[in-house]
């Protein structure tokens, strides 16, 4: 997106260099479009742009604490869904022991982000080990199950009508961030070629949001060998090395792993703090004007939230200033570690979330009065 008025212009007091050396007794917010890679401006305030204190009507930060969803549902289709448009759908499915049947999703590609558990997947391309921390894309139609599975829980998200894609990694070169070579692919190893024979085993078929069931009197997971440039991924979060600028906070954007049509996900690895000491520590104040921000925890310490702990997702639609709690913000130019601690999935959506049924079941009512020290 270009302006008009494709030029910066400085008024009053502000610093030349985003994110750094602010001035004296200032806040900086950033007015951004396109999702961090459009025009922005930087304001400098008196007061924290974050620090109301009510707040009325739905457009308010919201969080929800996946954890307390506990039910085990057969199929991940069935898993309760969080947030939805009609290019995304997240769910957050806890997986029996054992799938007794296929799943095919006809309505778009399939990325399952373990965040508890382990697993031995089953798809058309063979067999795969899957852990904590794993993402796994699954292409469009392709059939899978689980078995063995231990304390499983994931996040599931659907890319409607579309597929993923790794982000263009531009001048920094294809081997940054992490390298293609690490993507794991499933293997028709003695696993996989033990579970083929004879038996019925029953297809689930989701299609436009409506399921067909196909049953067959054998395994239809029966592939002998496989050739060709699309299949089924796998690459764990340790093996993410994020982006690192000692003089620069580097916005969410340059933690991009997946990219389809309408929506990004970027994972937030650990990583040292900035260590110029003029440079923000902390994530800056702004208004991401263009997209919806959704942050699903992890793992580890969340340096720029309070009360949050893994299992927990923040939802913040656009529209608002949003930023760093206030007490996360009494360390944003002074770090007390070295590095931070924490592993986050963030999906940014170009289409506004609706609040599925899920979601709402498990919402934290005082999110919004967080930043303003009130007590839920």
């Amino acid at each position: 997106m270009k302006t008009a008025f494709d030029f910066p212009h400085i008024e009053g007091e502000a610093s030349r260099q985003a994110h750094c050396d602010l001035p004296p007794g200032t806040y900086e917010r950033e007015l951004g479009r396109d999702g961090f890679f459009g025009p922005a401006t930087h304001m400098y305030h008196a007061n924290p742009p974050t620090g109301w204190t009510d707040w009325e009507g739905p457009l308010r930060p919201r969080a929800f604490d996946l954890s307390r969803l506990t039910a085990t549902e057969p199929c991940p289709f069935d898993a309760p869904e969080v947030l939805f448009n009609s290019h995304a759908r997240l769910r957050f499915w806890r997986a029996p022991e054992r799938m007794d049947h296929l799943a095919r999703n006809g309505d778009g590609d399939d990325l399952i982000f373990v965040h508890t558990g382990t697993a031995d997947l089953f798809c058309d391309y063979g067999h795969l080990a899957i852990e904590a921390g794993d993402y796994i894309v699954l292409p469009r139609g392709t059939m899978w199950r689980l078995e063995r599975a231990q304390h499983f829980s994931a996040l599931l998200i659907e890319a409607t009508n579309s597929s993923y894609k790794l982000p263009d990694k531009g001048m920094l070169g294809p081997h940054a961030i992490f390298d293609p070579a690490m993507l794991d692919v499933p293997k028709i190893d003695e696993v996989f070629k033990a579970q083929q024979g004879p038996g019925d085993w029953k297809v689930r078929i989701k299609r436009r949001g409506v399921f067909s069931t196909v049953t067959y009197p054998f395994n239809p997971l029966d592939a002998k060998g496989w050739k060709g440039n699309l299949t089924a991924v796998r690459i764990n979060v340790r093996d993410i090395r994020p982006l690192m600028s000692h003089r620069y906070h580097l916005p969410p954007s340059a933690h991009t792993t997946f990219v389809a049509d309408r929506f990004v996900v970027c994972t937030f690895a650990p990583r040292l703090f900035e260590t110029d000491p003029g440079a923000l520590k902390v994530p800056f104040f702004h208004n991401n004007d263009d997209y919806d921000e959704v942050l699903f925890y992890h793992a580890g310490d969340f340096f720029s939230r309070d009360n949050i702990h893994p299992g927990m997702m923040s939802f913040h639609p656009c529209g608002f200033t949003h930023g760093p709690h206030p007490k996360a913000l009494g360390k944003a130019f002074q770090q007390t570690k070295a590095a931070t601690d924490e592993y986050a999935v963030m999906i940014d959506t170009r289409d506004a979330l609706d609040i599925g049924a899920g979601a709402a079941s498990v919402e934290w009512a005082g999110y919004v009065n967080s930043w303003a020290g009130k007590k839920d």
